[in-house]
């Protein structure tokens, strides 16, 4: 992807996004025009990668961590069939977007505690053509327990302020209410992101497999050795996951990753400790540049 800028304030051809900088709750938001795609968009807040969409494909998946939660979505019973789904942080509604183009007739709840992200999002990025999408200004936790019991079949938890998972949202107790909104054949899909050593990925694992019976990981060889920081996704559900088939996508990908399955994901944890409220959580903070802007990134994992 060739990253290119316009003065801010200069309409594009056809009255589409305005490339420039906006104040928002979490920082400083860019929108970056893609050069290689006539109506990519990149999204960043505070110069990391925050999120990429193209106006004109919305299947199009261009981080490859994204790409990979696309894999457990399309994987879901019922291809192509219309689901209820919960996001958990929204940005500039990637996989919603990718969700309406691949399961048309979907009914989706996004929940993002920065309303001036939102606001961008819907004016620049024509966030209102998204059907059956509503968006509610909210932290996590909150929105999560207005929700009806059994109301969800996937919830996606893909939160993040200045480039860290807000501690909330990785506890026992979220994770429980989380499990109650969801159906009982339902998933869960987590982006966790952690770097050397994988403790807090470790302690996810722990945490998540405390409430679903059944788990999955998807990550790039190097990232779930533990080598590099970078993005993990983690499915849960109480019914069995399609395994086989997310590891043959993983296996075939423009960039491979692995699938750990319940066995693996069981020693993966160890004897890590379940996250819970009764102790504050630390999520960790990426090294410099690690999601961020530099000459010469690694785009495999990063944005959302």
């Amino acid at each position: 992807m060739r990253r290119g800028r316009e003065p801010k304030g200069r309409a594009t051809a056809g009255g589409g996004p305005v490339p420039g900088r906006h104040q928002v709750r979490f920082g400083t938001a860019e929108l970056l025009r893609d050069l290689d795609r006539p109506n990519g968009w990149l999204l960043t807040v505070d110069e990391v990668a925050q999120s990429y969409v193209d106006l004109d494909d919305p299947a199009h998946l261009e981080f490859d961590y994204v790409r990979r939660i696309g894999d457990v979505i399309d994987c879901l019973p019922g291809p192509g069939e219309a689901l209820d789904v919960l996001h958990i942080g929204g940005g500039a509604c990637t996989l919603p977007r990718y969700v309406a183009a691949t399961r048309p007739g979907s009914r989706q709840l996004v929940l993002d505690a920065d309303g001036e992200l939102i606001e961008l999002v819907r004016e620049q990025l024509d966030l209102r053509s998204v059907p059956s999408l509503k968006v509610r200004i909210s932290d996590g936790r909150t929105g999560v327990a207005s929700r009806r019991d059994g109301s969800a079949d996937l919830v996606v938890l893909d939160a993040f302020e200045r480039a860290a998972m807000p501690g909330g949202l990785a506890t026992v107790e979220c994770v429980t209410d989380i499990a109650r909104v969801l159906r009982p054949s339902g998933t869960l899909i987590v982006n966790i992101s952690d770097g050397q050593g994988l403790g807090f990925a470790r302690r996810m694992v722990a945490t998540v497999s405390a409430v679903f019976g059944e788990l999955l990981m998807l990550a790039d060889p190097g990232v779930l050795r533990g080598r590099r920081f970078g993005n993990l996704v983690l499915a849960a559900s109480a019914v069995e996951l399609p395994a086989a088939e997310l590891t043959r996508r993983a296996a075939s990908a423009a960039f491979p990753a692995r699938c750990a399955g319940q066995a693996e994901l069981r020693k993966f944890a160890g004897q890590a400790e379940p996250l819970t409220d009764a102790v504050p959580v630390v999520t960790p903070v990426p090294p410099e540049h690690a999601f961020g802007l530099p000459a010469k990134r690694d785009k495999r994992n990063q944005g959302k």
